[in-house]
């Protein structure tokens, strides 16, 4: 009943501070809509429509801080692909970045032979995961958050598709293992299956970090819609997906479903991506973008190595949200998204 209540108080408070010297026909007619609409919204049990309620985000350490999107050139070259990702991450943290992002599978190619070649056990950390250790090190020594892309990670008999959040202390903040893996096969054009060779994650995961509470999304789980709206729920500012769309699906549908996951939750969506090798047998699309809670792109590049460099102002969050007021909007006398995981919500 909350978000019930909230719409009410929000319609009565645009009539305050809407009120004419004098009551015009006009102003009533406008004054009977929003107290119908307030009616409307409380019928319709918003509230209801997220199990358990959905939660306003908390108020974010910064407001506005500059986003690093670090869109690096893969090889086979393990040790080069980290001094590379390295450099790229200090250069953007120069440059006033806050947060930095690197793409999906970054450091090796991206193939159902090299995941377990390139594999690295997190757990153990030092020389067992080179790539995790440097992302660790930097964070703290350049002392930002940092979403590490992805990296292929062994644990016990299992692969998976795992993403390390770092703080700007240098500590594992989050590590979301990749729920929705890419098997695809549009004939003639690209065919994977990464349940090949891994195995997929169990949990959602959503980060309170320095520059805002963070839900973490891999590549293939773009797609569902479901994600996105669960991490809306319990409060995110921003969705990040390290991704590496590739050359069919990418040109219709990465920027479409980065758009879409910003504009149906109101919130920002940042996106890396390799830069494109020709000569893979992957080809990845790249594009690493920021998107804004209106679904407008902010900065995007092509599919070159290049790091973006942006500005998030989380006041849009709530501005957007005023002009479209979805959350009081919905209908939970009709359907309802449960998380199942609830125990995460804040």
């Amino acid at each position: 009943m909350r978000a019930a209540a909230a719409a009410t108080s929000t319609a009565f408070s645009l009539l305050r501070t809407s009120t004419p010297t004098t009551t015009s026909l006009p102003f009533r007619r406008r004054r009977l809509r929003l107290a119908a609409m307030a009616t409307a919204a409380s019928s319709f049990r918003p509230e209801a429509a997220r199990s358990p309620p959905a939660v306003e985000p908390p108020a974010p350490p910064l407001s506005k801080f500059k986003v690093a999107l670090c869109q690096l050139s893969v090889t086979a070259d393990k040790a080069r692909n980290i001094a590379r990702a390295r450099a790229a991450i200090e250069s953007a943290a120069a440059d006033g970045a806050k947060l930095v992002l690197l793409p999906e599978i970054w450091n090796g190619p991206y193939s159902n032979d090299s995941f377990p070649e390139y594999a690295e056990d997190i757990e153990a950390g030092g020389d067992a995961a080179p790539s995790y250790s440097m992302m660790s090190d930097v964070a703290r020594s350049l002392q930002i958050t940092l979403v590490g892309g992805s990296i292929s990670e062994r644990s016990g008999n299992s692969l998976y598709n795992t993403c390390c959040v770092f703080g700007s202390d240098g500590k594992l903040k989050g590590k979301h293992r990749k729920v929705h893996l890419f098997d695809i096969d549009i004939p003639g054009k690209i065919t994977f299956q990464e349940s090949k060779t891994l195995t997929a994650g169990q949990d959602l995961t959503i980060v309170d970090t320095d520059v805002g509470r963070i839900g973490i999304g891999i590549c293939y789980d773009i797609r569902f819609q479901e994600l996105a709206m669960l991490y809306a729920a319990r409060g995110a500012h921003l969705l990040c997906y390290p991704g590496a769309f590739n050359m069919t699906t990418g040109p219709l549908h990465w920027e479409l479903l980065q758009r879409a996951r910003a504009t149906d939750n109101q919130l920002f969506v940042a996106t890396c991506a390799p830069a494109r090798d020709t000569s893979s047998s992957y080809v990845a699309w790249g594009h690493s973008t920021l998107v804004g809670p209106f679904g407008e792109v902010i900065a995007t590049t092509e599919h070159d190595e290049a790091t973006i460099i942006a500005e998030v102002d989380y006041s849009l969050i709530e501005q957007r949200r005023q002009f479209l007021p979805l959350r009081h909007q919905r209908r939970g006398d009709l359907y309802q998204l449960v998380d199942v995981q609830g125990s995460g919500s804040k």
